[in-house]
């Protein structure tokens, strides 16, 4: 297991503050396992673009929080915190409806950076986008 501790779901939730961008787009947590964090968005009015397919930021928005979140939970917060630093994505098809999710497994876990790869796809688990994020670990002041 690559967690700081045996983190569950209702846990994840409690490090969100209310009235955030996950709360505006519908971003659920779904899964934990040992090496991996699952992380959902619905495809509709808030997340698509004007040609009504999903938009590649609201795609970033899924691949950032589960990356930051999967750095949060391999530090111990009381001493750390991560921030996303650099994100890439690869847009691989058009999707109009349903949901997405983000799969997201470490690449990289290092002292002061963490670098995650982010598979997402869609309900009938065709890949959609490809992303990598860097996470910074720094100290608490």
């Amino acid at each position: 297991m690559i967690w700081f501790k045996d983190y569950k779901i209702d846990e994840i939730k409690g490090l969100i503050t209310s009235d955030n961008i996950l709360d505006h787009l519908g971003v659920t947590f779904t899964e934990i396992g040992p090496d991996y964090l699952k992380v959902k968005m619905p495809v509709d009015h808030r997340t698509k673009q004007i040609h009504g397919i999903l938009h590649g930021g609201a795609t970033c928005v899924l691949a950032e929080t589960a990356g930051s979140f999967s750095s949060l939970m391999c530090i111990d917060l009381d001493k750390h915190y991560a921030v996303g630093s650099v994100i890439t994505a690869n847009h691989l098809r058009p999707i109009d409806s349903g949901h997405i999710t983000a799969t997201c497994r470490p690449i990289h876990l290092g002292r002061t950076k963490h670098v995650w790869d982010i598979l997402i796809h869609d309900d009938n688990d065709k890949l959609v986008a490809k992303c990598e994020l860097t996470c910074a670990v720094t100290g608490k002041n």
